[in-house]
């Protein structure tokens, strides 16, 4: 995920908001749910709700004992008899006279805090060297074990990424409730909240990891939020010196393709050609972000009523699209018959 900070679909498909990502390899961690407000141990681990301490390995506790905290009494003595008198047992219950359920109470439900801190279950075979070593360097200052569950939890989210972002970003949240202080963490929780479409939640997160790794690599997905947010105002404010300087050119290419379509959402499509036009769209690579360059340029070329050349640059799209990261075969269909 560290190596796919790119806006969705090139931030622009026909009704000009995100369309889809590609995927990443397994074992990256992500480039980007709101905190709940409850405070955090000294190892990130959360209390329970309750606001009781949580136990020594850290895991949230319940809160009270199970089956109100007190011992359960004995019955009668066997043989089916009773003592007679005063102060005599009752039946075959306990002292206070309840019967005995015959087995072990069944523990409290988790809350909703306790089950985002659980996450989803983690295969055995994930390790937390799956995820790439500049981001275990990352995770270098919790406790050993700590660290190791964060990694493993970034892992997932990494792999599920794509494919189950839902689950994914389970993954994250429960990263983020353990070490919720690392940028890296910060920066997973707003990818896998970009993957699912919660574009409020991936500002939120990607607002955050940037104050923490003073990093500009997050831009183009927090302009796409935006666009995606109904605000393309606000998406061209990512578009500045600053922030270009510290991308490099597959990001500010992917800028550019965000910047385009928020000129689009304005009405402004003479100013999206210009801005694409001078992105390397007849560059040799055949990553993914040419696709997307070349998708955003076919898409805006339709727009202005130029439909020869966009079907040149949307056959030129298919031709580098072999992840099958946009609909650019169905819109040849649309157009060619």
């Amino acid at each position: 995920m560290a190596q796919d900070r790119n806006p969705r679909n090139g931030g622009n498909n026909r009704g000009g908001k995100p369309g889809n990502k590609p995927g990443n390899t397994r074992g990256k961690p992500t480039s980007s749910s709101r905190n709940s407000g409850k405070p955090t141990s000294r190892d990130g681990k959360p209390s329970s709700r309750d606001g009781k301490p949580s136990s020594r390995d850290g895991k949230p506790t319940s809160g009270s004992r199970p089956g109100g905290g007190s011992r359960s009494g004995g019955g009668s003595r066997s043989g089916g008899g009773s003592r007679s008198g005063p102060g005599q047992r009752s039946g075959a219950g306990s002292r206070s006279g309840a019967p005995r359920s015959g087995g072990r109470p069944s523990a409290p439900e988790r809350t909703a805090e306790q089950k985002i801190y659980d996450g989803p279950p983690i295969p055995d075979d994930v390790s937390a060297k799956d995820l790439d070593k500049h981001a275990r360097q990352e995770l270098s200052g919790l406790p050993d074990k700590l660290a190791d569950k964060v990694a493993r939890h970034l892992v997932m989210a990494g792999t599920l990424l794509h494919t189950d972002p839902e689950t994914a970003h389970k993954h994250a949240l429960a990263a983020r409730a353990r070490a919720m202080r690392v940028g890296l963490v910060r920066e997973a929780t707003g990818e896998t909240a970009y993957a699912l479409g919660n574009w409020a939640e991936a500002l939120a997160e990607f607002r955050a990891a940037r104050r923490m790794t003073g990093r500009h690599i997050y831009a183009p997905m927090m302009a796409d939020a935006e666009r995606a947010l109904g605000r393309p105002e606000k998406a061209l404010e990512y578009d500045n010196p600053t922030t270009r300087a510290h991308l490099d050119e597959p990001g500010n290419t992917e800028l550019s393709i965000v910047i385009a379509g928020a000129r689009r959402d304005l009405g402004h499509l003479d100013a999206a050609l210009h801005i694409l036009e001078t992105e390397p769209l007849h560059t040799t690579n055949r990553s993914d972000w040419v696709t997307r360059l070349r998708y955003a340029y076919a898409d805006t070329l339709l727009a202005t009523g130029n439909t020869q050349d966009a079907i040149t640059w949307f056959h030129r799209t298919a031709g580098t699209d072999t992840h099958h990261t946009t609909d650019v075969h169905d819109r040849l269909k649309q157009l060619e018959n």
